[in-house]
Formats: structure tokens, sequence, C-alpha cells
């Protein structure tokens, strides 16, 4: 039995491209496809569609550690961020590859064949493709739909109630007053983008968020690529802002007294005189629990600081007909009122695995360098840093996968499969944050592992060791020949 690819690539967002660009350059003899549910290239970065949406990270680790980028701005717009993942798809001709509009809904693996079966809805129309290696980058959370908590009242609301995973292309805020219900990434974004054009914008949150601005270009790199080109100053800068985002992060664990005050400080000389910073920005938490928000060129501040926003820390007691009721007494009136209050994850894409007959729980598996699953043959998935760049992950994912593949060709295996045997090895969250999206559902993830190599690092620094120069076969990958006369992916 023949597969009809060598590797099947699921999802075309930013680790989707990237990780079938890996994949090409390393086998560029073999066949490999990208299943993408939507109708687009480009992922988080064509689905959201909200005013001012942009990385919360600076794109020279953003973007593909293969393709510099090479714009002045580096904490970068939505469409920017689209054109770059379009162009790298374009200009390596994985566009060519790509079936859009297929939605993946199980795979199974079959040990006799030694490949997978993977099922999938085009047009609701049943598509079935068979592949010897199966990578998941789809992401982690519901492109369905987003979190919203159920408000006591919404339906009296007279006015309009958006998520911004769901925003109309058609809304008119001009010179309307608008609430913000939220304080993460999404929130800090849309209300010094709207603030321009709405009466006002009001961002409602329960508790503050650290957020720290940061200049929209970095006035180095664009100064090294003037000076070295493009190519050899994006390594440089990108290292560079590896070490101080690492930085930022080692201090917020050890020290965390030393950069709550450094945050405080930046934000109070951001707004106004006598403004109430330990109410609306200091949180209960420590730096770096949840993520930390980036502001470029303060813009969030500044629109404060202008009168054109204002941030109000309350609960939410009901809508009203006009507006919002607090649990303090005041009322907020709305016009428009975003519901900004997070996502839904999605492990695997909600794609149903099984091997050799049997359902996969994936609750029941541990995540090998968190990039494969516990009895799991020749499957690999993408989950990025939560206090880092995702793709700095994504593409040291994609380096193990045409490694582990190599290791595969080079000694005949037609399969690996991850299998904890040690008994010493505790359970752990997949994920170990604090964020409300993750705790909603981090119980129906994978577990990560108390022990190499079952924990899911957080270090860059410490991943590209294990995962581009680390032993592949350590006796937790087992490697194996099922099949006689098996090809290679070379």
């Amino acid at each position: 039995m023949t597969a009809d690819v060598d590797v099947l690539i699921i999802g075309a967002g930013l680790s989707g491209i990237g990780a079938a660009h890996h994949i090409q350059s390393a086998f560029p003899g073999r066949t490999y496809t990208i299943l993408e549910a939507r109708e687009a290239i480009g992922g988080t970065w064509d689905l959201f569609r909200y005013p001012g949406i942009r990385s919360d990270s600076d794109m020279h680790t953003l973007g593909y550690r293969f393709r510099p980028w090479t714009k002045a701005k580096a904490i970068a717009d939505g469409p920017a961020i689209l054109s770059y993942v379009r162009e790298t798809a374009s200009d390596a001709g994985i566009d060519r590859h790509i079936r859009f509009s297929h939605k993946v809904q199980s795979a199974e693996w079959s040990t006799e064949d030694a490949m997978w079966t993977v099922n999938a809805l085009h047009n609701d129309e049943p598509v079935q493709i068979t592949a010897r290696f199966l990578y998941v980058c789809s992401g982690y959370y519901n492109y369905d739909g987003g979190y919203t908590p159920d408000f006591p009242g919404v339906e009296r609301f007279r006015g309009q109630v958006i998520h911004p995973q769901k925003w109309p292309e058609d809304l008119d805020y001009a010179g309307k007053k608008v609430v913000v219900i939220g304080s993460g990434a999404t929130a800090v974004t849309l209300v010094p983008a709207m603030a321009d054009k709405a009466a006002h914008v009001t961002m409602l949150q329960r508790s503050p968020t650290y957020i720290l601005a940061l200049p929209g270009e970095d006035k180095i790199a664009n100064t090294l690529r003037r000076v070295l080109g493009a190519r050899l100053t994006y390594p440089i800068t990108r290292w560079k802002n590896v070490i101080l985002s690492t930085l930022l992060y080692q201090l917020s664990q050890r020290r965390p007294a030393m950069i709550r005050s450094f945050i405080r400080g930046a934000t109070v000389k951001q707004l106004p005189a006598g403004y109430d910073v330990d109410t609306h920005f200091k949180p209960e938490y420590n730096p770096w629990d949840q993520r930390l928000c980036l502001v470029p060129d303060g813009d969030l501040f500044r629109s404060i600081k202008h009168g054109k926003a204002s941030v109000v820390t309350d609960r939410i007691t009901e809508f009203t007909e006009t507006g919002l009721r607090l649990e303090s007494g005041a009322e907020l009136e709305a016009d428009i009122i975003i519901t900004a209050t997070g996502l839904r994850l999605l492990a695997m894409g909600g794609i149903r695995l099984a091997v050799d007959g049997d359902d996969i729980k994936l609750p029941e598996t541990m995540a090998y360098k968190g990039l494969m699953l516990s009895g799991v043959p020749n499957c690999a998935f993408t989950v990025g840093y939560t206090n880092a760049s995702w793709t700095l992950k994504a593409d040291l994912v994609s380096e193990f996968v045409v490694r582990v593949l190599r290791h595969m060709d080079d000694h005949g295996y037609d399969k690996c499969v991850p299998m904890n045997d040690d008994p010493a090895v505790t359970e752990k969250p997949l994920l170990d944050f604090a964020a409300g999206y993750v705790l909603r559902s981090i119980d129906e993830f994978p577990k990560a592992g108390s022990r190499a190599p079952w924990q899911l690092g957080m270090s860059y620094a410490h991943d590209l060791v294990k995962l581009r120069y680390g032993k592949i076969d350590d006796g937790a990958l087992k490697f194996s020949r099922t099949r006689a006369n098996q090809p290679s992916i070379r």
C-alpha cells in the first residue's frame, strides 16, 4: 500500500507554512500536502480582522529563522504579517501544495500499513488521504469562536455586542461610545486603534494586566540593516531580542519585585500626573505569571493621556438597555460593547486520533519534548512559547521533525513512537500558565512530565540545544521497521 503523500501537514498558518518550508528544503524529492480548513493562507493573521491587530512579539523573533523580516516596524500590524506569511508560501511554491476548505475530522494510524488515513470534509463532502507522517500545525485555539462569559441581561442591550474573533467588516464605530471588556493583548490593541474615530473608548477590566511600552521600530536593527544588509543583520537582531526577552522573563521569575517596580515606573511616566496607576495598572500576580502585554510606542497610554480612552477596574453586574451596570453601582453607557474576553483552546485542532482501531484520549497521553504524543506513531504537533515568540519554537519543532525523518531514512525505519517507560515520571499540565484561557481548557490537553524528555520547555536556548543538536535515538523515542521494502523519505 502506497501513501498518497509522505508528510501531511494540518494548517496553513504561520506554523504550517514554516513546517512545509523545512520539509520541502530537506526532502525535495518527497511529497507533502497541507490541509487547511479555511479558504486562505494565514491562520490567525487571516482570521482576526479587528482594528489595530498586531503582533504581541517583535517580528525578528516571530518571523521565520530562514526568512528575514525586513520591514521597519518590529511590532507589525496584522496585514503586514499576513503578507509575510503568504509571500513565504508563494516564493517557495508551498501554496501549490495546499488544499483549502479541508476540515480534518479524524486520523487513524495503521501499524500494518505504517501510515495514517486522514478523513476530512471538503464542501461537506468526505475526503480521505493517506500519509506516512502526520504533522499538526493547527495551533491550540478554536477558530470557530472565542470565549464569552454568560453576562446577565445581555439580551436587553440595544447596541451591538461583538467578539473580536467575529469582527464584522462593516462595523461603523465613528462617533460612538465603545466599551471593551478585557485587559489582555486584544483589548490593549483595540482601545487605541478605535480611540481616534470613536467618541470615547473605555477598557473595562476585572483586574489589571502588566503592560509595557516598547518602541514600534527597532532602531538598532534598522541601522544594522542599512550597513550590513538584511541577511547578516537578521540573526544578530534575532539573538539580541531573544537574550533581552529571556533576561526579562528570568528576572521576572527570580526578582519579581524589581520587575514590578520597573514596569510601574515606566507606566507612571506614560500617564498623566496623578493618574491612579495602582488601581488600573498594578496586577495582583507577578510579572510573567501571565503573558506580558506590549504596546508599541505607548499608544494605549497616549490615548488615555489625550482623554480619548479610559480604564475602569470593576466587575459587571448586568447589561442594561444602554450599557453596563457595575458592582460599584456605576453605569457605563455604550453604543458598542466588545467582549475581548479570551480564546477557547482546542487541542490538536479537534482531530480525533486513533491507533490500530483504538481511540486516543489526549489527556491520557504525555507530550514528548512538547512536540509528539506518547503512544502515537509518526505524528508531531506545534505548540509555541507562552513567554516568547511562537515561531521560535515552531522553527525548532520543524528542525526536529526533519532530523527524525532523516534518522528513519538512514536506518530503514518506517515507524517512530514516543513511549514513557519511566515510572518515576509524574504528570504535569502541558501549559503551566495562569491565563484564564489556559485554565479553562488545560484538562483536555495532553500532559507534560516531571522530567526530560517529557517536559515542555519554555527556554529557547535550552530547546535549541535539545532539538537541534540533541540525540534522536534517546531511548524514549522508539524506532522500528514494520514493513519490508518501505521507501525512505528522502
